[in-house]
């Protein structure tokens, strides 16, 4: 199933709203809706400030610390006094550690002319569409999608075009985009390991979408934030790994936050072709000339240092998945599909929602209110009945948490 998004959407209210408004909202920010993810995390720390008892499985932030010769690389810089300005695309040493990162895993060899450094994996996304779509042109989202993924397409002008998973598990098709695609098509968005489902894409499903895509000369956006966090049976999996002619119009947008637990020195980075890079540098010289300088030493020591944090959180992660997908089917009326990465489960819902809980949304209300328990409503990520369950937290508020939800649930028959 398609849905694609008017082109104006706000509709009567909103214009009125905007009229008695005292701040004259720009059009383009006016489309775009706040991001649910944060808006959860708010509502935690609100209750937190009340003195509640709060379990959070809101956020997407692993619950480690920074590991310590990535903090003390950074320290190092400071006292060597790399505080000041860099390159806009970032350090020759943070280009580099990057290039020889996916040579040594995965075989690619990039220039450092397709290589940027980037204020997270956020500012990489939004420089890559902010430089190719105009107003008019379709980007293809696989539902359900990180909130800001369409977001930022209204911002630009753009038109997102929804495509419906959840029959085939939430794991996107070629098949499926290629029915979705139109002569107004620019783009496709894909992510995997996704975030909120944690669904894998087959890598012989992904280079078919690639080939796809070149084939109708579409271009494809690849949010890899979560590419090392994948359990076996599933593998790791790169778009950089795919040959060059289907990397012509790909551009790949990476992260440091949650594979170093660096969710807040905000460093990302992107991979595409020199063009496209020249491009998203011009709109980064006149946003955030250059990411901070120290971050960008930090996330050098991070790619050449030792890997063994990567390997300790996914081993930990593997256990707490285990653990929540057992205690998630132990309550009627929920199921839930096993995710392959990153560290979200998403349950599906609708089997006890009941009485006066119709939606998602009143179903994470009442659980907060009632259970001071933190989720995320599934609707925020184009899933309506569903909810996202962050499982980077501690054994101890995942069996607590679980305990609260049984409860709820419980309580509405």
């Amino acid at each position: 199933m398609l849905y694609s998004a008017p082109k104006k959407r706000i509709d009567s209210l909103m214009m009125t709203q905007a009229a008695s408004s005292p701040f004259p909202v720009s059009e383009n920010v006016s489309h775009m809706k706040p991001s649910s993810t944060l808006a959860a995390m708010q509502a935690a720390e609100a209750l937190r400030a009340t003195g509640a008892n709060v379990v959070d499985f809101g956020a997407g932030e692993p619950d480690f610390d920074t590991p310590e010769n990535i903090k003390r690389a950074a320290a190092a810089a400071m006292q060597a006094g790399k505080t000041k300005y860099t390159p806009t695309a970032g350090t020759r040493e943070l280009q580099q550690s990057i290039i020889d990162f996916y040579q040594g895993q995965f075989g690619t060899l990039y220039e450092r002319s397709e290589v940027m450094a980037t204020s997270g994996g956020k500012q990489a996304l939004f420089n890559a569409i902010v430089t190719l779509i105009n107003p008019g042109d379709e980007v293809i989202i696989a539902k359900p999608y990180w909130v800001t993924f369409p977001e930022i397409v209204v911002f630009a002008g753009g038109i997102p075009v929804f495509i419906d998973t959840e029959e085939n598990g939430f794991v996107v098709t070629a098949a499926m985009i290629e029915r979705a695609i139109t002569p107004r098509t620019k783009a496709v968005i894909l992510n995997s390991p996704s975030n909120p489902s944690g669904r894998v894409i087959p890598p012989a499903e992904f280079q078919a979408i690639m080939e796809l895509l070149a084939d109708r000369a579409v271009y494809a956006i690849s949010d890899e934030c979560y590419l090392r966090f994948v359990y076996p049976p599933a593998e790791v999996f790169s778009a950089a790994v795919l040959p060059a002619n289907l990397r012509k119009r790909l551009c790949i947008a990476g992260s440091f936050s949650k594979t170093y637990a660096m969710t807040g020195w905000r460093l990302g980075y992107a991979l595409a072709p020199p063009e496209w890079t020249k491009a998203m540098l011009k709109v980064q010289s006149h946003s955030t000339s250059n990411p901070t300088s120290i971050a960008q030493w930090a996330a050098t020591e991070a790619l050449r240092g030792p890997q063994e944090s990567v390997a300790a959180m996914l081993a930990e992660y593997t256990a707490r998945r285990a653990w929540l997908l057992e205690a998630l089917r132990d309550i009627p009326g929920i199921r839930c599909d096993e995710p392959e990465g990153a560290f979200y489960a998403f349950p599906d819902l609708r089997g006890c929602m009941r009485g006066e809980i119709k939606t998602s949304g009143e179903f994470a209300r009442r659980l907060l209110e009632e259970e001071q328990t933190v989720v995320t409503d599934g609707a925020g990520f184009g899933a309506e009945g569903y909810v996202r369950i962050s499982y980077a937290t501690s054994m101890a508020q995942l069996e607590e948490g679980l305990k609260r939800i049984k409860r709820f649930v419980e309580r509405l028959d």
